[in-house]
């Protein structure tokens, strides 16, 4: 039965990448022909790649940059430490009966630590913020318990109105809970300063309710933490697949999740976070660490902020506490939204809080805001461009479908024909939903999830309404000020 699952996978990879190829040719070949009658010559082509993000090219090729420095590294440490354990084994050798001027003989424990024991690892603390997640409190407490002892793990109920605090105290792991509801920030400071964590602890874990722990996860972070000038180490987001609890509306966002989270991860933040661009502007706060002695230099909970996580990687890179650590060692799964409203207003929260820290921290002379404005230009931008191009490719569908009827009414027969001389309906096809969906195709063959190639036919409506909520929360992060406090969204058992 392996087999057959293995063989179905391995024919599904290659249909979805065929598939991918072929559209890359095709849309190609289209975008060249259109350049060239538009004779924007080399510049055109340069356009034409654009199409995939400048951003996201950008830190492609720095993540390709750091994966040969990490693998030069590699090679080299274990050079150095195949050195180091034949130096041991010399100085294990024992002469007998030469002796020194006494008579002794040396003795096999007289040597420096063994290679590769490296520096003591870190002590961390898990904090599991909470509001009303009974149905999914078990799964994270239950990952937890499988890679920290149960005295390490602290929840705090931020006035849950369910049983989240009793089936945590069933755990046997620390338990405070809240009688006023503080927000998630409100809740991480209360418990760091109630169990005095950053002073017990090297590093502080911050997990959400809906977040499980890959078995990697801690010897990832570890490994990191061993840099000193690592401040905080993100967590690698991977979304649940389980399609037989979901709608198909749920597997469509979680499908368009996974794909968005490989590609920001592997094609952007990994080279955001190579030692020469520290550059990350997000520190995920499902399933991140943060050492103690940054952490206490962090305004966890300033006022008037939505969410916690952006502000908190901005408090690094402004105070410059150190750099951002991210490798795909430090897996956790997390559970997406099951409703396209808990998805909307997820997004919105998520989005807000990003212009909002923004706004809080303002412009420093740094790398950091460099690359920051780059991205900000391209988001607002592209978001632009995405609604105005789908407004008026659905005009042109429109009046294509409807005909003579459409274009004899007066303005609209004139703006139609002038719109579709410049861009023809294939050409809007071709620009706005090819590129998208040959990145659907490669991530099933990625995932070997034929159904992928379904759900991703609807991936270009959810770009447009997340476009539509970067726009509108700009001018909101300026007006509306938010206490933080959290409404829970649908959640599902993990048991």
């Amino acid at each position: 039965m392996r087999i057959v699952r293995f063989v179905g996978g391995l024919l599904i990879g290659l249909i979805a990448l065929a598939l991918a190829a072929a559209l890359f040719v095709f849309w190609l070949d289209f975008a060249t022909d259109m350049a060239a009658a538009a004779g924007l010559g080399p510049v055109g082509y340069v356009f034409l790649w654009l199409a995939f993000g400048a951003n996201l090219l950008l830190w492609t090729a720095v993540g390709l940059l750091r994966l040969g420095d990490d693998s030069v590294r590699a090679v080299l440490r274990r050079g150095t430490a195949a050195d180091e354990r034949r130096a041991v084994r010399s100085r294990e050798r024992v002469l007998v009966g030469a002796g020194g001027p006494s008579g002794d003989a040396g003795t096999a424990g007289d040597h420096a630590p063994e290679a590769g024991e490296g520096p003591r690892d870190a002590t961390i603390a898990v904090v599991i913020p909470a509001h009303n997640e009974e149905p999914v409190i078990h799964g994270a407490i239950g990952s937890a318990l499988g890679l920290f002892p149960r005295w390490d793990i602290y929840v705090v109920s931020d006035s849950s109105k369910d049983s989240t605090a009793e089936i945590a105290a069933k755990t046997g792991v620390n338990v405070l809970e809240l009688l006023t509801n503080r927000g998630k920030a409100g809740a991480i400071e209360a418990v760091i300063e109630e169990f005095a964590l950053t002073e017990n602890y090297d590093g502080v874990l911050i997990l959400d309710a809906d977040t499980e722990l890959d078995k990697g996860y801690v010897d990832g972070v570890r490994r990191q933490l061993r840099d000193p000038k690592v401040a905080a180490v993100a967590g690698f987001v991977v979304s649940e697949w389980k399609p037989r609890e979901r709608t198909f509306v749920g597997r469509m966002i979680s499908a368009y999740r996974d794909r968005l989270y490989f590609m920001l991860q592997y094609f952007m933040r990994f080279g955001q976070t190579w030692r020469g661009t520290n550059a990350s502007f997000i520190v995920p706060g499902f399933a991140s660490v943060y050492r103690s002695e940054a952490l206490r230099e962090i305004e966890v909970n300033p006022e008037g902020l939505v969410i916690e996580d952006f502000n908190m990687t901005f408090e690094v890179q402004h105070k410059r506490l150190g750099r951002i650590s991210m490798r795909p060692d430090t897996k956790a799964y997390s559970q997406d939204p099951f409703t396209f409203s808990d998805y909307r207003k997820q997004v919105g929260r998520w989005t807000l809080g990003f212009w909002q820290t923004v706004r809080r921290h303002g412009i420093w002379p740094s790398t950091f805001w460099v690359f920051l404005g780059l991205y900000i230009l391209e988001v607002v931008v592209v978001s632009v461009i995405l609604l105005l191009t789908t407004v008026i490719a659905v005009f042109v569908l429109i009046g294509t479908i409807a005909g003579e009827a459409f274009v004899s009414v007066p303005l609209v027969g004139t703006s139609f024909t002038a719109v579709t001389a410049f861009l023809p309906l294939t050409a809007l096809a071709m620009g706005l939903l090819i590129p998208d969906y040959m990145l659907t195709c490669v991530m099933a063959a990625i995932r070997r999830r034929p159904s992928y190639l379904v759900y991703g036919l609807l991936f270009f409506p959810i770009r447009v309404v997340d476009a539509f909520i970067t726009l509108r929360m700009i001018p909101r992060a300026w007006t509306a000020r938010s206490d933080g406090r959290w409404a829970s969204p649908d959640r599902v058992s993990k048991k």
